[in-house]
């Protein structure tokens, strides 16, 4: 049986006000990623888009693309990255909006709630981060107002659901005591407003070795990401080789794919009920931290496909079998879905056939 695949979703094509302030006018990911460039030899870098090109996400024709793209690919539903940063202040909230508001496209779709403040280091001298957006928590009436504000997106018949529950993804569900409250609350509120509670999935990212923390929360299931797996098991004299040799030459950390996708996954861990693993869609993070990135190179269709035949097998036996794909389109880190000048519709041509010819 198919398992359902839900590929992250980063609304940020197109400008802010706010990034105007900090970045410069029409600031968007597209001047990241294209002004990147290569550090080393083989470097696959500018990465530069095909079939939909530097697209704006206030074009509804982008967004009808992306989500005919996704379905022939055989994915379920796009999850967005919701930016809710207390008293109301959202960011990057027009395209979601927009399809919301239309009802175009008529493609599934969920949340995940990025609860993080955005940092950045190139506004210090000292190179510490100086925070530019502060994510706050402020108490149950700031949560009511989250949950109304998006009650019409739950309502939705295209919200993507789990036992009739929208489904709800928290990114840092460890960032604060608050969080638990948060959960108590929107619980309370979706049973008040017919929503038959919440399906509440707690993002962990790079953190598998404390999952029974995550398992004391109060959360419905669990997303693993480990792209930084193969980092955790290297002895450390590894370790210090290759930061002394970052930090001399200026270059960013670098391993093969072939090498890095073996630790994306758990098979005990994986295969257990509430348990949602995830599929990388490669990883170059370059374009918005230069040599302090880190890149996966010789990431290949084929790898991807070894990969995401590894995930299902260790899955095929759930009841709910939810994988999530990361991502659809987060083009400075390397790590997308959509077709590209050197692959074009490659991978989500693997995707495809994995997920519908070979089930």
């Amino acid at each position: 049986m198919k398992p359902q695949v839900i590929a992250f979703y980063l609304p940020q094509y197109h400008p802010i006000p706010e990034n105007d302030i900090w970045w410069g006018n029409g600031f968007t990911e597209w001047t990241n990623v294209g002004k990147a460039k290569p550090l080393f030899p083989n470097h696959y870098q500018p990465r530069i888009p095909a079939d939909l090109g530097y697209y704006d996400l206030r074009v509804p024709e982008t967004r009808e693309a992306q989500a005919f793209m996704a379905r022939e690919a055989g994915i379920d539903g796009f999850c967005y990255w919701h930016y809710w940063f207390g008293n109301g202040k959202r960011l990057l909230e027009r395209p979601f909006n927009e399809m919301l508001a239309t009802g175009k496209p008529n493609f599934p779709f969920c949340l995940a709630w990025a609860n993080e403040s955005w940092k950045d280091k190139s506004w210090n001298k000292d190179g510490k981060d100086i925070i530019l957006m502060q994510q706050e928590y402020l108490g149950i009436t700031d949560y009511t107002d989250h949950f109304f504000t998006l009650l019409p997106a739950f309502k939705d018949r295209r919200y993507f659901r789990v036992n009739d529950k929208p489904l709800f993804v928290i990114y840092k569900p460890l960032a604060d005591v608050e969080i638990t409250i948060f959960i108590k609350t929107w619980r309370c509120l979706a049973k008040e407003n017919g929503l038959n509670d919440f399906f509440f999935v707690g993002h962990c990212f790079n953190d598998s070795r404390n999952i029974k923390l995550y398992q004391s929360l109060d959360l419905d299931a669990i997303n693993t990401v480990r792209i930084r797996g193969f980092y955790l098991y290297r002895n450390k004299i590894l370790k210090f080789i290759y930061e002394f040799y970052r930090t001399i030459f200026h270059r960013p950390y670098v391993i093969s794919f072939k090498k890095a996708y073996k630790y994306f996954f758990d098979k005990n861990l994986d295969a257990q009920e509430g348990i949602f693993p995830t599929i990388i869609t490669g990883w170059d993070n370059t374009p918005r931290g230069g040599w302090n990135g880190t890149v996966m190179k010789d990431f290949s269709p084929y790898l991807f496909g070894k990969q995401l035949k590894t995930i299902l097998e260790y899955t095929k036996n759930k009841k709910n079998n939810i994988i999530f794909l990361k991502s659809w389109n987060e083009w400075a880190e390397g790590n997308y879905i959509e077709p590209d000048l050197k692959w074009g519709m490659e991978f989500l041509n693997v995707l495809s056939k994995i997920l519908i010819e070979d089930i």
